[in-house]
């Protein structure tokens, strides 16, 4: 009985084993056991094998090499039943589910990518081989950044239907400090000056309180490329690093690092040349390529000397030019003689412009900037020129350009610009309050990408307690092909003056339509011209001295109640010239704006308003976070011409140029700076008072014997205001914020004056009542000042500006305010 099971058993065992032990056969039939996810057709396509063929063990090995190859099985076994072919597998299991736990230094979303290099994926089967692999490759990062007691476990948790869940548990621990850093053999300069430029520091001053003297990997790497820079800069040619020591304390908590160097000997030019094919611009390369002789030698200069040829062929056509510096050391003198080897290569052409992450902006819009044409040279000034005008328009975040070549092609690339959208509509709001206006608030809405078509359209409805205001207006920018611009606004408003901020009273009311129309000169500069019309309605206007000589030459004496009609038509004409290198928030580049403003002869009224701004944002480091903006702004205001009885025309009241809060002077009320109202009395009064039939039917002002001067200001004809701004990288954000968020530090400065005012017919006079000091109005030097922190932000509603402003030099009766909050400013 015995041995009968174990002849059957022997039997079995014969008629079903393993391929490998067997000789070659033909196949009848081919099986896959163990499959759960994969389908049997998937895994049929990668087994090289075919039912009828003859096969051998090396093709039953081919074949599990191919199985493992799909990334879908931990274990594969090939059997023979018979002349069927057997695979029994075993699938990889399905990741489920990905879990970081404890990580600080890294984000999630750094590791998700981490992981997705190494095919780690949600819904993707697991490779158990890559886990080991990825746990020392996080923790060589760790190392990297000096946490050397950092450990990384990665937990696979068994789901149901072979599943898994993966749990990356981080302990990171504490970052290595650095205890010292030691330089050994340099003579020429002392240590301190040398570390000074090291980003690692090995000590910190005492007000420092956010620096950190972690040891990483990749700032030493950095550092020592400061190094030589520095040496190489200043006539050091042969300067190396020979050896670099990083070593721990046994507790693995402090690194000492020592950097041993050579610094040779300083080395002179000695002489200048070029060679190779110059494609005819022998002249002027050699005048670039030269070098005075006797200078020291400077690499960095040198490095500029090759870039400044490489772009000079680049505006030629010529992507890819080779230009290197070849020295010719003298080592008897000390002297370098520097040949400059230039190969252009070969001109390239650009096949197509693309655009990538304009979801809302349409390409017209975007290729209408481009000064690089499809199937013309490729030039790096004129791709470079198109993300200048693509930044300039403020509806970008960010915008990257590159250049792919085609492939198959080498006198053939494609460019790309790819751009990150930000609202380019706002919300136009105010939120500001003061120690006398209390809480002030107004709203409105603005698009200045209409329907991604890059015009700008509005429908503008706003009111607060003192204005109301309604307005259409469109500006189409490309009108021509040209780049002619046409804009058109129509608009009316209500407002009462003695409701608002810091103002005299009057009412008024405004119906207008006005069009303009652009003229590019070139790249940077333009002028527009435009008309309007408007009727003014002037009303309850307080009988101040300084409205008087304007408005009682228009004033019904009969029914003063009624107010003052005015038909204005107007002309302007307008020149700007822009070098900013974006539209919002520029870090370099100058803003350059005139304009001029005049009533026809023909109208009610006749004046003209000129007026001048000037913006310089000077660069401090090259990442360009810090800059320095210098501003200012002139206006300059008065009447032409005599009205029918031969008084001058004058500038009309609520034309006058007022100072103050978030748009010129913060740290001040808007409207407080400048001349104030002056109201006269006389003591008596012989006969009827000569009433003007202004409200408070106040005497004229000559023969006054008692003035007033109000806290409240009136504004005045000229103005000077400007500032200096540094702008500095805001603390607390992720980058991805950089250019939608900016933090400045400022100086405003301010004045406004009149220079139609008449000191000498006021200064003798007795003040009386609650009366603010008497000044010359008429003296432009009369300056605010202001300091404080000011915040922007380009949000989904439109720009926020948050300031924090502090009056360093003010006058009696200034208002001043210290917080303040815009919605909708323009920057």
């Amino acid at each position: 009985m015995t041995f009968k099971k174990l002849l059957v058993s022997a039997l079995v065992a014969a008629a079903v084993s393993p391929v490998h032990a067997q000789e070659e056969f033909v196949v009848e039939d081919i099986e896959v056991k163990g499959l759960q996810r994969v389908a049997l057709g998937a895994a049929l396509t990668y087994i090289p094998v075919r039912v009828g063929d003859d096969v051998s063990e090396m093709q039953i090995r081919s074949a599990i090499k191919s199985l493992y190859s799909s990334t879908h099985f931990d274990y594969i076994e090939v059997k023979r039943d018979g002349n069927t072919l057997v695979f029994q597998v075993s699938e990889r299991p399905t990741i489920a589910e990905i879990t970081f736990d404890g990580n600080k230094d890294i984000k999630d979303e750094q590791l998700e990518q981490s992981l997705q290099d190494n095919n780690i994926v949600v819904g993707e089967p697991l490779d158990r081989t890559t886990i080991s692999g990825i746990e020392k490759g996080l923790e060589d990062f760790f190392h990297s950044v000096g946490k050397y007691n950092a450990q990384v476990t990665i937990e696979v948790v068994e789901l149901p239907r072979n599943r898994v869940e993966l749990l990356m548990n981080f302990d990171e621990g504490d970052a290595a400090e650095i205890a010292q850093i030691n330089i050994v053999g340099n003579n020429a300069f002392p240590d301190e000056m040398l570390l000074d430029a090291f980003e690692l520091k090995d000590d910190l001053p005492w007000w420092n309180v956010i620096g950190e003297k972690r040891y990483q990997k990749e700032q030493l790497s950095g550092d020592l490329e400061t190094l030589e820079s520095f040496y190489r800069d200043r006539g050091y040619l042969q300067f190396s690093v020979q050896s670099v020591q990083v070593s721990m304390t046994p507790d693995r908590e402090g690194i000492y690092i020592t950097m041993n160097v050579d610094e040779g000997e300083k080395y002179r030019v000695s002489g200048t040349d070029v060679m190779g094919d110059l494609k005819g611009h022998d002249e002027l390369v050699e005048r670039i390529a030269t070098i005075k002789e006797g200078t020291l030698y400077n690499a960095a200069q040198v490095t500029y000397i090759e870039d400044m040829i490489s772009r000079f062929y680049g505006r030629f056509g010529y992507a890819y030019p080779e230009v290197r510096a070849i020295p010719e050391r003298n080592d008897a003198d000390k002297t370098v003689k520097l040949t400059f080897s230039i190969e252009p290569g070969n001109r390239v052409y650009v096949r197509r412009i693309n655009f990538e992450g304009n979801s809302l902006t349409q390409d017209r819009v975007l290729r209408r900037e481009m000064r690089q044409l499809e199937g013309a040279w490729l030039s790096d000034d004129k791709v470079e020129q198109g993300k200048i005008r693509l930044e300039r328009l403020g509806f970008f975040e960010t915008v990257d350009s590159s250049t792919q070549k085609v492939d198959g092609r080498d006198d053939q690339v494609d460019i790309t610009y790819k751009v990150k959208e930000q609202p380019s509509g706002s919300f136009n709001a105010g939120i500001g309050y003061g120690d006398y206006s209390g809480l002030q608030l107004n709203a409105g809405i603005q698009q200045n990408n209409f329907l991604g078509t890059g015009n700008r359209a509005g429908i503008n409805v706003s009111t607060s307690r003192f204005n109301k205001n309604f307005s259409v207006s469109y500006a189409d920018p490309y009108f021509t092909i040209n780049g002619v611009s046409l804009s058109g606004q129509l608009y009316m408003s209500e407002f009462d003056a003695g409701q608002a901020e810091n103002l005299i009273r009057y009412n008024q009311k405004t119906y207008g339509v006005s069009s303009n129309i652009g003229f590019p000169v070139d790249e940077i500069n333009s002028f527009n011209f435009g008309v309007g019309y408007k009727q003014q309605e002037v009303s309850n206007v307080d009988g101040y001295e300084q409205i008087r000589k304007f408005y009682s030459a228009f004033l019904d004496r009969e029914n003063p109640d009624e107010g003052v009609a005015f038909d204005i038509y107007e002309f302007n004409a307008g020149w700007q010239r822009i070098t900013l290198n974006r539209g919002t928030f520029p870090t370099s580049g100058s803003s350059q704006r005139a304009s001029v403003e005049v009533s026809a002869p023909f109208s009610d009224i006749q004046y003209f308003k000129a007026n001048y701004d000037f913006k310089y944002y000077l660069p401090l480091s090259d990442d360009q976070q810090w800059s320095l903006l210098t501003r200012f702004n002139i206006g300059y205001g008065n009447g032409y011409g005599e009205d029918d009885v031969g008084n001058d025309f004058l500038l009309p009241f609520w034309e006058s140029f007022r100072v103050g809060g978030q748009g010129d002077l913060r740290g001040f009320e808007p409207n407080t700076v400048g001349p104030r109202a002056i109201y006269s009395f006389a003591d008596q009064v012989s006969g009827p008072p000569d009433w003007t039939g202004l409200p408070g039917g106040y005497p004229e002002g000559v023969g006054a014997e008692s003035v007033q001067v109000s806290r409240y200001a009136v504004g005045g004809n000229a103005k000077v205001v400007g500032g200096i701004e540094l702008i500095v990288p805001t603390p607390f954000i992720d980058e991805g914020m950089r250019n939608s968020v900016r933090t400045s530090v400022f100086v405003d400065v301010g004045t406004v004056w009149d220079t139609e005012f008449d000191y000498d017919q006021y200064k003798d006079l007795e003040l009386i009542g609650n009366s603010q000091q008497l000044s010359d109005y008429s003296d432009p030097g009369d300056f605010r000042v202001s300091a404080g922190v000011s915040v922007q932000w380009i949000s989904p509603m439109g720009p926020l500006t948050f300031s924090l402003g502090r009056a360093l030099k003010e006058v009696e009766g200034d208002e001043t305010q210290v917080f303040s909050f815009n919605i909708g400013t323009t920057f």
